[in-house]
């Protein structure tokens, strides 16, 4: 991942994003439902890890600025078919 995205836990299941483009700061509200992890195949990944790895997957279909403020990672599931195998191989180029 390119690490332009700062990640923040905001509470249990919801993670603050923000990164700067173009000279202005972009900021998306990131949440996940208690058993995403299971559901992606990914049970050993940290709920942040994951949270990156989706801002990553995401500017690759959008440009931040088009992000909505309230992402939630369901909707993102079952919006893109190709989201959980992608999701791994960010993941997996990471270690």
């Amino acid at each position: 991942m390119s690490g332009s995205f700062n990640i923040d836990q905001v509470n249990d299941h919801d993670y603050r994003m923000r990164t700067d483009t173009e000279g202005q700061t972009f900021e998306s509200l990131f949440r996940m439902s208690p058993d995403l992890v299971e559901k992606l195949g990914l049970p050993d990944a940290e709920e942040k890890t994951i949270v990156e790895a989706t801002a990553q997957f995401l500017s690759q279909h959008q440009s931040v600025r088009e992000f909505p403020p309230l992402i939630d990672l369901e909707n993102i599931l079952a919006t893109y078919d190709q989201y959980p195998q992608q999701l791994r191989e960010l993941l997996a180029a990471e270690h």
